[in-house]
């Protein structure tokens, strides 16, 4: 007898190969008599994208408690980004509980949750703007920039990082502008095409799925046709939001297929960056629109969000981890939510991210195990989860450096006040303490930095 054969799987571990299938679109009232066909056209989609409380309310009136719409609304009011909500999405919410639906968290504000912003928020975190050598391009790692070509999404995230310029202007925030036109895309490309050191471009926004078929090609072959480019990231939301775009937009579809494959002659590396959160998100439809890409070649890697109460539970993010590998995207990152204004009740601890890495590892393959990452506030960059300098737990503050990035400064994750103790919650209250606790964390880092960012 062999001793060594392990014993039938448990069932539960194969959870994540159960995708959504059929016409669930149809419990949604606005959806109840919508065909197959119709709820797969990317065109219907778009049209078809809740905008307003009002549209919300004719979408899924008769599923949910009046007053829940009322907070809704509210929530819309006092958003510092715009909704727009794809069918596709609005039918993955399960609208029996609202207020606990991961997918509901993300793109639809309920005014009852939010929480006061920490005081050292900003809709800018990441300082984007200060490493823009021109309008529509961020230049801070030595061999990559970031290509920002349009500011609209097919939906829009409330954690959005981008939040001072992406979708409309809200009542709390008027937007930054990006370079939205060929012609201002070409003062970016002249500026990459200037600067030998650059390899590698991140081409998001916005979101590349808003892009014309032939823009995808003209900014794909141009920076192809810069020598020192040899990879190129197009971003994207898409698929987790519509993912039926790549089955029904063949041009959109065929012009991404087109430049990868020419990148692939130029002995060039180009693949496609997306978002998923939550496992929920992905669906039967997912499978097929991911099958698609692979069956051309494209590579999908994928960057989530770490947000309370979507993805930070071990059982969440190992299913998501584990079914974003069964259909063949890559988990990549796992950041840290940025520090923006308008969605404190999202932000996790720094050390929420720590034990989910610890129990994510080892779930499955290494080259399918996320990174758990921050990018620090103030233009830091993107740091191991790990690799803090000092991480005062009791007030929440988190101190990185980043020696390769800007040399010389310390960049502050602060962890929500509301996770804190009452005492470090009061302290926070007082602005001289602050001052005086932020000074105390640099310092226990190693007093080493010179400013702080």
């Amino acid at each position: 007898m062999n001793h060594h054969v392990k014993p039938p799987v448990d069932p539960a571990l194969l959870e994540h190969r159960n995708l959504r299938a059929g016409e669930f679109w149809r419990a949604v009232p606005a959806y109840e008599h919508v065909d197959e066909k119709t709820f797969l056209d990317h065109i219907w989609q778009g049209r078809k994208s809740v905008k307003t409380p009002e549209e919300l309310f004719e979408t899924i009136g008769g599923i949910v408690d009046p007053t829940f719409l009322e907070d809704a609304k509210e929530g819309f009011r006092r958003a510092p980004m715009a909704v727009r909500v794809s069918p596709y999405m609005i039918a993955s919410i399960d609208w029996t509980q609202p207020y606990e639906d991961p997918i509901r968290r993300q793109f639809i504000p309920v005014a009852s949750k939010l929480l006061p912003d920490h005081p050292r928020l900003t809709l800018d975190s990441l300082h984007e703007q200060d490493d823009a050598p021109v309008q529509g391009l961020t230049h801070r790692y030595v061999d990559k920039a970031l290509f920002l070509p349009l500011q609209t999404c097919p939906v829009y995230c409330r954690f959005c990082t981008r939040s001072y310029a992406i979708g409309p202007d809200t009542e709390s925030v008027d937007k930054a502008s990006v370079a939205k036109t060929p012609d201002m895309w070409k003062d970016a490309f002249a500026y990459i095409a200037s600067r030998p050191e650059i390899e590698d471009i991140v081409i998001s926004g916005g979101d590349t799925y808003q892009l014309a078929a032939k823009n995808i090609t003209l900014i794909g072959e141009s920076l192809l046709a810069i020598p020192h480019v040899r990879r190129m990231r197009f971003a994207t939301k898409g698929p987790a939001v519509m993912p039926m775009k790549i089955l029904t937009d063949h041009a959109w579809t065929d012009a991404l297929t087109g430049v990868v494959e020419h990148g692939r002659k130029l002995g060039k590396d180009v693949v496609l960056h997306t978002h998923f959160n939550t496992p929920n998100e992905i669906t039967e439809i997912t499978k097929q629109a991911m099958d698609l890409l692979f069956a051309r070649g494209i590579t999908v890697r994928n960057q989530s969000v770490l947000i309370r109460g979507v993805n930070d539970d071990v059982h969440r993010m190992t299913l998501l981890v584990k079914r974003l590998s069964w259909i063949n995207v890559h988990p990549y990152y796992v950041y840290m939510h940025d520090l923006v204004k308008g969605v404190e009740e999202m932000r996790t601890r720094v050390q929420t991210s720590i034990d989910l890495e610890k129990a994510v590892r080892g779930t499955t393959a290494g080259f399918n195990t996320p990174l758990f990452i921050c990018d620090a506030p103030g233009g830091g960059g993107k740091r191991d989860i790990h690799s803090f300098d000092y991480y005062d737990r009791e007030n929440g503050i988190v101190v990185y450096s980043a020696p390769s990035v800007k040399p010389g400064q310390s960049f502050l994750y602060f962890d929500p006040i509301d996770t804190l103790a009452p005492d470090a919650q009061a302290r926070w209250a007082v602005p001289a303490l602050q001052e005086e606790m932020i000074r105390e964390a640099v310092a226990r880092a190693g007093g080493k930095v010179a400013a702080l960012a």
